[in-house]
C-alpha cells in the first residue's frame, strides 16, 4: 500500500525539508521554496538532494519574487516533457521548523500553476494557495513578523527581508543546472 503522505494521487504535491523531499512520490519536477534563503543555505542543500535524486528530476528554485516566473517555468518543462508532469514543492524552512514565508510562497506559487491551468493538487498545496490567496495584500508585514524576518532584521538585514518579501519582483526562474 502506497503512504498516503506521499501524496501520490496528485499532480501538484508539497512536503517540507528532507524529510518531505524523501517521502512525496517521485516526479519530473522539484520546486526547492526558500524566501529567506542565505548562500549556502537549507535551500541550497535541499535542491543538491533533490537533483542528486536518482530519476533526475529538472529542479527549480522558487520564492515570492519568482513566484509566476517559477510556475511559467514547470509549465514549459512539463510541454517540452510532452505530458502531465508530476510536481513536488518542497518547503526549506529554517532547521526544520515550520515556515510561514516559504509556505506563503508555495501558495503563490500553487496559485500561479493553478491560473496557468495545473490544479490537481493535494490538499497540503490546495491550503497554502488559498492562505496565499486573501494574505497577499500583507505579505510584507507577514514576511518582517515572521521569526526568521525578525531575526534577520536584528542581525542588520532588514533591506534584504524586504526585497524577499516583494512578489514577482523577478521574471525569470531560476533553474539548478545538473
Amino acid at each position: 500500500m502506497t503512504d498516503p503522505r506521499s501524496q501520490s494521487t496528485y499532480q501538484v504535491r508539497l512536503g517540507w525539508g528532507a524529510e518531505g523531499l524523501t517521502r512525496l512520490a517521485e516526479s519530473g519536477i522539484v520546486v526547492v521554496i526558500d524566501v529567506l534563503d542565505s548562500a549556502g543555505g537549507p535551500a541550497s542543500e535541499l535542491a543538491a538532494q533533490a537533483a542528486a535524486l536518482p530519476h533526475g528530476p529538472a529542479v527549480y528554485l522558487g520564492s515570492l519574487r519568482n513566484a509566476t516566473a517559477t510556475a511559467r517555468a514547470v509549465v514549459d518543462e512539463q510541454v517540452a516533457r510532452g505530458g502531465r508532469t508530476s510536481i513536488n514543492l518542497v518547503l526549506a524552512g529554517d532547521d526544520g521548523d515550520f515556515s510561514v514565508e516559504d509556505f506563503l510562497a508555495a501558495g503563490a506559487i500553487g496559485d500561479a500553476l493553478s491560473a496557468l491551468g495545473i490544479d490537481h493538487s493535494a490538499p497540503d498545496v490546495a491550503v497554502a494557495t488559498e492562505g496565499f490567496r486573501p494574505l497577499t495584500r500583507a505579505l510584507k508585514h507577514l514576511i518582517s513578523a515572521s521569526a526568521a524576518g525578525i531575526e534577520l532584521a536584528q542581525a542588520g538585514r532588514g533591506d534584504d527581508v524586504k526585497a524577499a518579501a516583494q512578489l514577482d519582483a523577478e521574471t525569470e526562474a531560476t533553474r539548478l543546472r545538473q
